[in-house]
């Protein structure tokens, strides 16, 4: 195996943020005195889109009143935005492998949100190319990463998926594209490895190890 584009997904793969997006969801809910999801089906909606997230987690909420629900999530996540950082390691396993592959991110999180935080973590210049949910069809659906193989030039069998869902790997299986999961994020390996993954690895380190032998 070899590839020349590695696409990273960002929320619970490369930044410790999954805790606080259920937490925010958790917290939204209870503002809008709607029922308050259990942690795992709150945690099981990280990496899709809007819309879709908001259906399967809360899904007494009405469609009039997701732009509601949605302005106290953002607040509830902007309050805790700067306790967040990067899993230990990654920030120098992005820096070692942008030197010798092209990386890009497939992500849920919205423009304006990937950009504030590639700020925040002053990551924005490793990355070749982004996808975000609302700027395409979001996961599984494969347009991140057709749309990120049709801009960098690359072909199904140079590109590597890396995510902590089964929404990253199903995305990636339906664009045809090989993926590995970490199991340190949103999603538990017994659901990550019923997607077929080449690997599951449960640190940064252990997932450096193997691009280093394989990528």
């Amino acid at each position: 195996m070899s590839y020349r584009l590695i696409v990273f997904d960002w929320d619970g793969t490369i930044i410790d943020s999954a805790a606080t997006i259920v937490e925010c969801i958790r917290e939204s809910a209870r503002d809008m005195r709607l029922p308050v999801p259990a942690p795992e089906r709150a945690s099981h909606v990280i990496g899709l889109g809007l819309h879709d997230s908001l259906r399967m987690a809360v899904p007494e909420l009405q469609a009039h009143q997701y732009p509601e629900f949605v302005e106290h999530y953002r607040r509830h996540f902007r309050a805790r935005e700067d306790a967040m950082a990067l899993f230990p390691g990654m920030k120098e396993v992005l820096v070692e492998f942008s030197k010798s592959h092209v990386l890009a991110i497939a992500t849920g999180k919205s423009r304006r949100g990937l950009d504030r935080a590639l700020a925040a973590t002053g990551m924005g210049a490793l990355f070749a190319a982004s996808r975000c949910a609302d700027e395409t069809h979001p996961k599984p659906h494969p347009a991140m990463l057709l749309e990120l193989m049709a801009s960098l030039s690359v072909q199904r069998e140079g590109m590597l998926m890396i995510g902590d869902t089964s929404h990253d790997l199903e995305m990636a299986r339906a664009a045809g594209v090989d993926a590995v999961a970490v199991t340190y994020g949103a999603h538990p390996e017994e659901g990550l490895r019923a997607c077929k993954p080449l690997d599951c690895f449960p640190t940064v380190n252990s997932l450096s190890q193997w691009l280093r032998a394989n990528a």
